[in-house]
């Protein structure tokens, strides 16, 4: 009996053990390139930085799924018009992308996923040329918090570091003031560092 319940338990510990070395963590950072899509005019990318971490899982050499966490600053400026110069919006969120990885080479992956994200803050920025005043906007009112979008990218390792090159559409219209439709459209290029476990 002893000897039975030991093997089942070694077998347990194998499985778990050999089931871990397929895990792994990569925390990460990187910039953003970020603009607003939609019912707004004279919208330009404007230059973030996000970081965070993402946790992974192989289940085959060639197929892995990871799910993260990351801080993005996201947002638009916008071209000077008659009523407003130095127009600039950061949105920072919380994004959690969820992402099937199938690797076509060895280290080299693509990817496409899902990614919720939820709004932690909101700064606007502009000069109203009508009354030469600087306005500055704080707080998410007049937007949606929960924004969802499309992840799509490609990696590569090099030993154990990981360039990643995604582009998040957004679906959201993210807007909740009026029928206008906005929504994001986010270029982001990170570099992590793969910890298996």
């Amino acid at each position: 009996m002893k000897k039975t319940l030991f093997t089942v338990l070694f077998v347990a510990l194998a499985a778990v053990s050999a089931s871990a070395q397929n895990m792994f963590l990569k925390p990460m950072v990187g910039g953003t390139l970020s603009t607003l899509t939609g019912d707004i005019d004279h919208a330009k990318m404007k230059f973030g930085v996000v970081g965070g971490a993402e946790f992974g899982y192989m289940l085959s050499p060639e197929f892995a799924v990871t799910a993260g966490a990351l801080v993005s600053m996201q947002g638009a400026s916008a071209d000077d018009d008659v009523f407003t110069k130095d127009f600039k919006t950061t949105l920072t969120y919380l994004n959690i992308p969820i992402m099937a990885n199938y690797y076509v080479a060895p280290g080299l992956a693509i990817k496409a996923g899902v990614q919720p994200g939820f709004m932690l803050s909101r700064k606007t920025t502009y000069t109203d040329l009508d009354d030469n005043v600087d306005v500055e906007i704080t707080g998410t009112s007049g937007m949606k918090s929960f924004d969802l979008s499309i992840p799509l990218g490609v990696s590569y390792e090099i030993s154990d570091f990981v360039i990643d090159a995604r582009y998040n559409l957004g679906l959201t219209n993210i807007n909740n003031t009026d029928n206008a439709k906005v929504k994001n459209s986010v270029i982001m290029l990170t570099v992590g560092y793969k910890i298996p476990f």
